[in-house]
């Protein structure tokens, strides 16, 4: 029998994948994802503030971590994983998944509802913290360099891209959706409008009083795959973009290429192996509403539970713990 079935549940040691949410929506999907929920260890809470989920999916023991209510942002997602790696020293990797905004340009096609998988290109490792660079001639330049996710866990990527690509496979992102064909406010919405970038909010709730001439005219895409799935650079920060220009200065600066903007990430490339996977819920613009946030916490969650599938339980136990080189990090201040 493998080692990976063997594995106690309710031992801190047996977990070896996290799982790490901003928000309530991405929680829940997180938890539809797995095969099986466990009651999981006891832990001590004099270390360790994190609320967890434990489960297994196929072969794979994960521990599901969700930032504390109304806690965004970069640093919140640092403490999170410390925390983490305290409690559960035989962690390989973090899987960063939610939602973020999209950038859609002419070199990327991006909607609402993709899936953006963070993936190293044009020198950058995948996560490029965009708030602590600096503009120069109208052109970002980094004055740091983000970790890309570990070899190990890039490398099951080809496969993943394999099996969505080949329509002669099943298509199992569209099966991983149908965990929440029960909740009716997780299916996707019918309405996707990107507004010109001149054009801003004005007014509704969900931009009823905006007028519909400025909406861009986009052609209908045929697949034969439920979720288009996107991989390359992410901007990271602690803020919340919603600024169409600002948006478009980034998705114009070829040396970027960003394909999303998020909150977290950039707190954990340097601190933890982590990949991080976003479903597009806005544009980044200042026509932000809620329509989309749910069924796009879903698409990430369901590529997540995709990589897991696919990834063989040999090639995490390869992997090297992480808990040393945080303890290293956290005792360096």
């Amino acid at each position: 029998m493998n080692r990976a079935e063997q594995r106690d549940p309710d031992l801190t040691d047996s977990y070896t994948v996290a799982w790490i949410c901003a928000l309530e929506e991405e929680y829940l999907c997180a938890c539809r994802m797995l095969d099986e929920e466990f009651t999981g260890p006891e832990i001590n809470e004099d270390n360790d503030d994190n609320t967890y989920v434990y489960g297994r999916i196929a072969k794979h023991y994960v521990v599901i971590g969700c930032l504390p209510a109304g806690r965004y942002g970069t640093n919140s997602a640092a403490r999170v994983a410390r925390d983490m790696v305290r409690t559960f020293p035989r962690l390989r990797f973090a899987l960063m998944v939610g939602i973020g905004g999209g950038v859609p340009s002419t070199r990327n096609d991006i909607r609402l509802g993709d899936i953006v998988v963070s993936q190293p290109k044009d020198g950058f490792g995948g996560v490029i913290q965009y708030d602590l660079g600096k503009l120069k001639d109208g052109q970002f330049q980094r004055t740091g360099q983000l970790n890309a996710a570990p070899e190990k866990l890039l490398g099951v990527i080809p496969e993943v891209r394999r099996l969505h690509s080949d329509t002669k496979k099943p298509d199992r992102l569209a099966e991983h959706l149908q965990r929440l064909d029960d909740m009716e406010d997780y299916q996707k919405p019918a309405v996707d409008r990107l507004y010109a970038t001149d054009y801003p909010h004005s007014g509704g709730q969900n931009c009823d009083k905006c007028d519909l001439h400025w909406v861009v005219d986009r052609p209908e895409r045929h697949n034969q795959r439920v979720l288009y799935v996107h991989y390359g650079n992410i901007a990271s920060g602690n803020y919340v973009l919603k600024d169409a220009k600002v948006r478009d200065k980034y998705a114009a600066d070829p040396d970027l290429n960003i394909l999303c903007f998020e909150m977290e990430a950039a707190g954990l490339m340097n601190n933890v192996p982590c990949l991080v996977i976003r479903g597009i819920s806005d544009y980044c613009d200042s026509h932000k509403n809620d329509d989309w946030h749910k069924y796009a916490a879903l698409a990430a969650a369901a590529y997540a539970r995709e990589l897991l599938l696919t990834l063989r339980p040999q090639r995490v136990d390869a992997m090297p713990p992480w808990a040393e080189r945080v303890a290293q990090e956290i005792q360096q201040g």
